[in-house]
């Protein structure tokens, strides 16, 4: 596993699972502490940067999800949309000793974040391009599902070329479909550089394949794109049927949230590369039955209604938007993005 200097990897053994956590080496262990939580397809090893700049007085714990990294790969419950992930880091903190943390969360490990506060105590929450409160794909703009069966999402929508190629474990730069054409292509903003852009495919490339892990199962549909969400694995997790985080905005003891994104970015959106019906829309897939059916979903439009209301309800929210960035603020900007993390952490105090 590639560690930067000044992370030290422990597997920690709970009643769920074997987890894979980073730490910084040596760090202290007397103030707040942030537990990060990465996004699909990669590993804590993205967290890496932002660990490191991230000051001395706040504790850091990256945790690799069930699947990921050098965690024990276990089969993933959709139906319980991404619970089987939040139980999981829940775990681990209680095995540390660690008392309400503050639960930083990127793109899917944003809605683990918001899982987690809706079921266990959190003392903040920080997302990083997060999923929309109601899943990724198949709704419209107030959260309501567009089919019964949440047409075009889940396990079916995985392109199965890019599944291939990391069940092969392909480093290549020559692959259009690979983990660094998607990495370069989806991941970072265009022209973004990094010296430690094999890490981060090699972070994507521990991803567990297959029904039970990435991408999951999926079932025919009457509607288009003639595929359905399935119950198991990662995407169907996320499936509006499955995944419903909105409730956050009536929690009794709100934490304050940051949320921070990318203008760049191209998964997280509301013109998503990754959104079927977006695609349709754009002629990239045929057959689309037009807006009034299946209109592309307004991810940060509806992530922004949510956290208002979330205000509205005695809670706070700040929304930070990095120029020029994609997917990955922290990784294009750790400085920029660890300032305000620590700054978020101790406002929350």
């Amino acid at each position: 596993m590639p560690l930067f200097d000044g992370i030290t990897a422990t597997t920690i053994h709970t009643g769920r699972l074997a987890a894979n956590v980073l730490t910084r080496t040596g760090q202290r262990t007397d103030g707040p502490a942030a537990v990060f939580i990465h996004g699909n397809v990669s590993s804590s090893l993205f967290w890496q940067p932002a660990m490191l700049a991230l000051p001395e007085d706040i504790a850091a714990y990256a945790v690799d999800l069930r699947g990921f990294g050098g965690s024990e790969r276990a089969p993933v419950d959709a139906t319980r949309g991404v619970r089987d992930f939040s139980d999981d880091v829940h775990a681990v903190v209680r095995e540390l000793g660690l008392g309400p943390v503050h639960v930083v969360g990127w793109s899917m490990g944003g809605g683990v974040a918001l899982q987690y506060a809706l079921d266990h105590p959190a003392a903040s929450i920080t997302l990083q391009a997060p999923v929309s409160p109601y899943g990724f794909g198949g709704t419209r703009l107030d959260g309501t599902r567009l089919t019964e069966d949440d047409a075009g999402t889940g396990g079916g929508g995985a392109n199965p070329g890019f599944v291939a190629a990391l069940q092969a474990g392909d480093t290549s730069r020559e692959n259009a479909l690979g983990p660094w054409a998607v990495y370069k292509s989806s991941y970072v903003s265009p022209g973004f550089a990094s010296e430690d852009e094999d890490t981060w495919v090699e972070s994507m490339l521990t991803t567990a394949t297959g029904e039970d892990n990435y991408p999951g199962d999926s079932v025919a549909s009457a509607n288009w794109p003639g595929f359905a969400a399935g119950t198991r694995g990662v995407l169907n997790t996320m499936a509006p049927g499955h995944f419903d985080v909105s409730g956050i905005v009536a929690l009794a003891v709100k934490p304050p949230i940051l949320w921070v994104r990318g203008d760049a970015d191209a998964i997280v959106s509301d013109s998503s590369a990754f959104d079927l019906n977006f695609l349709g829309q754009a002629g990239v897939i045929p057959g689309w039955p037009g807006a009034d059916v299946a209109p592309a979903q307004q991810m940060l439009a509806q992530t922004r209604a949510v956290l208002e209301r979330y205000a509205a309800n005695g809670g706070r929210y700040s929304e930070e938007v990095f120029a020029g960035t994609g997917h990955a603020p922290s990784v294009e900007q750790p400085e920029r993005f660890a300032e305000l993390l620590a700054a978020h952490v101790r406002g929350a105090a």
